[in-house]
């Protein structure tokens, strides 16, 4: 007579499903909101790494390629640490006088992307294969939780 039935046993497995499936994506959410924050700490300090650049040079951009004072936006420089979480940064326009710096997630962050300008704008875009709270376009602000700028 020790022992379980399987009723007992049937019941105990799928009160552990149920917490599974409410735990999971509350999970999920946290992991996802962990990785996006290397991404916007990364951004703002790029970003004020360029504003330091710019008073100290008068513009954006190397004085020459490559060597040394090197803008936070050279190629030479993004290669040595471009990697931040999931996320990779980079800086697809950048001039004398203006920049964009983009982190675009991998993997996990798979569709995520955040970009902040020379002004200070904040943008960012959340598109699948992230989960579908997450998906937003936030034009004047990052999405760091899932469904609010």
């Amino acid at each position: 007579m020790a022992g379980f039935t399987l009723i007992e046993l049937m019941i105990t497995v799928a009160i552990v499903a149920i917490l599974t499936a409410i735990a999971y994506p509350a999970y999920r959410n946290y992991v996802l909101r962990g990785q996006v924050t290397y991404a916007t700490n990364a951004l703002s300090a790029m970003s004020a790494n360029m504003e330091r650049y710019f008073q100290d040079n008068r513009q954006y951009t190397s004085v020459v390629a490559g060597t040394a004072p090197m803008s936070p936006c050279d190629p030479v420089q993004l290669a040595a640490g471009a990697t931040y979480g999931t996320f990779t940064v980079s800086c697809p326009t950048y001039t004398a006088t203006t920049f964009t710096i983009t982190a675009t997630g991998a993997t996990a962050t798979a569709g995520f992307s955040y970009s902040i300008d020379y002004q200070g704008t904040q943008s960012s875009t959340v598109a699948s294969p992230a989960p579908s709270a997450w998906r937003l376009t936030c034009t004047a602000s990052w999405e760091t939780r899932a469904g609010s700028c």
